[in-house]
């Protein structure tokens, strides 16, 4: 179950973990998130281009979806042993096993969800979505959201709704709900 949003405000002792579909806000909440806790902010995609000196849709022409799921992990695991960062991560990062348990180890893991037409509207333009690159692009993102929603709520300690709000609103929710998770947690 994953907590309501309440009105503690402890210490935040562990990172704050961005996980959702494509168009949920992760990176530009990520960032905000970052400013708002005065902690560095890193992005997982942002890293696999670096790592690898190709852009995201390159890698998926030239050597396919498994080798970038390969290069998002070695992104995760660079940033893993890192204290007090706010990461945004890529929409299907849940899909390896193994990195769900790193997500959780690293802190907070703060699922962003949106309604698919939410979704859709912010991604519909963008033509550096690979995985959309499809007959039917709209079903294909609805497909996806379908698939890795149970793994998201598998993986997310809080949960925060970005439909119609704006990134500052869902980065202030964002953090009232991480706070409460560290504090219910066992010290």
């Amino acid at each position: 179950m994953i907590p309501a949003l309440g009105s503690s405000t402890p210490a935040l002792p562990g990172s704050l973990v961005l996980i959702g579909p494509m168009g949920s806000g992760k990176s530009s909440v990520a960032r905000l998130l970052a400013g708002l806790t005065g902690r560095r902010s890193s992005d997982t995609d942002r890293l696999v281009v670096m790592q690898s000196g190709m852009k995201i849709p390159q890698i998926f022409e030239q050597h396919g979806e498994v080798e970038f799921r390969r290069l998002e992990r070695e992104a995760l695991l660079s940033v893993k042993g890192w204290s007090r960062l706010v990461i945004a991560t890529g929409g299907g990062i849940v899909e390896l096993p193994e990195n769900i348990a790193s997500l959780r180890e690293m802190g907070c893991v703060i699922w962003l969800t949106a309604r698919p037409d939410s979704l859709w509207r912010r991604v519909s333009a963008d033509a550096n979505r690979p995985l959309l690159k499809t007959v039917d692009p709209r079903a294909t993102l609805q497909a996806l959201v379908a698939k890795r929603e149970p793994l998201y709520a598998a993986t997310a300690h809080v949960s925060v709704d970005t439909s119609d709000i704006s990134s500052k609103d869902v980065a202030d929710r964002a953090l009232e709900a991480a706070r409460n998770w560290f504090a219910s947690q066992p010290t």
